[in-house]
């Protein structure tokens, strides 16, 4: 999520177990005080059937270097789960014009975070740009490439814990 400003500074909204917006503070104090927040998971699969994995940058506050399933983020503050998809769909590859298709959503929490997250699915072929420099690597896996990254690789949980059971990869 950019903003012009530090990430740090970036407005979140806090919420409760229902979803309800309860507060709002800025990342750096919601990361501080492992508060539950909003965030958004993005599945792309190629035409094929294969799915886009990424590395995440170094500079990344949460899990930095780690590979991730899902393209996605933190919803900023008064930000819609739909808007922030859509927007860190531009903001991490350069997609823009596409329709997402809902895939339900779940919670997370573990010693780091604590979050609420919607999931939706994109067909693409690319191509893709890392402009914003969240992403400094990816790949097309299919299922037995993807077991053996989620076996051997420092993964993403959110996006696992969230998205695996819902994607069908090719073989």
């Amino acid at each position: 999520m950019t903003s012009g400003g530090p990430a740090g500074d970036e407005l979140v909204d806090i919420v409760d177990e229902h979803d309800n917006v309860v507060d709002t503070v800025s990342r750096r104090v919601m990361r501080a005080g492992r508060l539950r927040h909003r965030a958004v998971y993005i599945a792309v699969q190629n035409s094929e059937g294969r799915l886009f994995v990424h590395q995440r940058s170094f500079d990344k506050d949460v899990r930095p270097g780690a590979w991730d399933i899902a393209v996605g983020g933190v919803v900023g503050a008064g930000e819609s789960y739909d808007v922030a998809a859509v927007r860190e769909l531009e903001e991490e590859i350069g997609i823009t014009g596409v329709v997402l298709t809902p895939w339900g959503g779940g919670v997370f929490g573990d010693e780091s975070y604590e979050l609420i997250g919607r999931c939706y699915h994109l067909v693409h072929d690319g191509p893709f740009t890392f402009d914003d420099g969240e992403v400094i690597d990816h790949q097309w896996l299919n299922r037995g490439e993807l077991q053996q990254l989620l076996r051997h690789g420092d993964v993403v949980h959110d996006s696992i814990a969230l998205l695996l059971e819902r994607l069908v990869v090719v073989e």
